[in-house]
Formats: structure tokens, C-alpha cells, sequence
């Protein structure tokens, strides 16, 4: 029973075509001058004009003005998992937590689940009754620096619970916990405009 906000943003599940989810990731970078923000697991992450991964800075509660991806409507590569790099000391640190800042001139390995078919765990801000599948939806919050937890390096972001038609970032597939919960779990999926991998828009 999902009676308490708990949430902790986008937490891979399963393939849409039925389908486990193996834990396949594809490799970016994170810009090794020093990205300026935290990444958290779960958080969604977008390629930057630079090249490199950076956090998605819209709520995605449509598609052209508060797009996913904070600038465009280019969209979200995928959601982050965790990074790899070495610190000052010569040590290998992988982490799923990347701390703002962090620089070393050389590669910072961002893991990326940037499979547009995957669904997504995620917890609603409010009950979400069973009109809520089908619908669409979007972060309750956007994400900023500080939606996550440098203690357990997880993403502490919600979805909204409010009953959306139009365009979104997310789609509502079907609740894991009981629709009357009062923050239920549901399943998501990014929605084509929302995810780069399905959109023709380029950077």
C-alpha cells in the first residue's frame, strides 16, 4: 500500500512488448569539465547542444514550451542509472549517483537506458483511480539538482496524478499498486515526442 509520498522517479521494469527488461544501457559522456547539476538514478537526462548528457529540465507537461528536454522539443534520451569515472586520487568510482561538479579532464561514463520501449515504476503525487490508465502524464516538480538523495543516489521525483489527454511527456500504461492508494505506483512509458530516439527532431 502506497499510503505515504515516497517517490523516486523512473525505475526500469519491463519492455512494452511484453518482454523483461535485461538492464541494457548504452554509454555517454558526461562533460569532464563538469556537468552543473547532480544526476540521479531514475532521473530523465537529456544530450545537451555540447554533446554530452545533462539533466532533463522540463516537466514534459506538453510537448513545445514545457518540453521534457528544458529547451526544445527535441526530447529526452533516457533515463540515468549511473556513471563511472576517476577521481583525484586515482580511484575507479562507479556510482549511480553523479555529484555536481565532479571534474578530472578525462571521460565520466554516463549509463543510459535510452530504450524508448521500456516501462518505467514510477509514484503519482495523488490518487490516480483506474480512469487514470491511458492517460498521460508528467513530473509533478521539474527535476533540478536537488530532486534526489546524495545519501542512497536515487531520484526523489514524482509524476503527476492529474488526468491529462493532451500531449506529455509519459503515458500511463497500468497502476502496480492499488488504484486507491492514495500515491498509487504505475507503469509508464515515454510518449514518441518526448523521447529523442522517436522523434525526427534533431539538436
Amino acid at each position: 500500500m502506497a499510503t505515504t509520498a515516497a517517490p523516486y522517479g523512473l525505475r526500469p521494469i519491463r519492455r512494452s512488448d511484453g518482454m523483461p527488461y535485461a538492464g541494457s544501457t548504452n554509454q555517454y559522456l558526461i562533460d569532464p569539465a563538469g556537468e552543473g547539476t547532480n544526476l540521479f538514478y531514475g532521473q530523465a537526462v537529456i544530450i545537451g547542444a555540447d554533446g554530452y548528457i545533462a539533466l532533463a529540465t522540463g516537466s514534459g507537461a506538453d510537448l513545445t514550451s514545457n518540453s521534457i528536454s528544458g529547451t526544445s522539443g527535441v526530447g529526452a534520451i533516457g533515463v540515468f542509472v549511473g556513471c563511472e569515472y576517476v577521481n583525484s586520487s586515482g580511484q575507479l568510482i562507479q556510482d549511480q549517483h553523479y555529484p555536481t561538479g565532479t571534474s578530472n579532464g578525462d571521460a565520466i561514463k554516463a549509463y543510459v537506458i535510452d530504450d524508448p520501449n521500456v516501462l518505467f515504476q514510477a509514484q503519482l503525487d495523488g490518487t490516480g483511480a483506474q480512469t487514470i490508465i491511458g492517460t498521460n502524464t508528467f513530473f509533478a516538480a521539474v527535476q533540478s539538482t536537488s530532486t534526489g538523495s546524495t545519501s542512497t543516489g536515487n531520484s526523489t521525483s514524482a509524476l503527476d496524478a492529474t488526468v491529462k489527454t493532451a500531449a506529455a511527456a509519459f503515458r500511463i500504461v497500468s497502476h502496480v499498486s492499488p488504484a486507491s492508494d492514495a500515491f498509487p505506483d504505475v507503469l509508464v512509458k515515454f510518449n514518441p515526442g518526448a523521447h529523442q530516439m522517436t522523434n525526427n527532431v534533431g539538436l
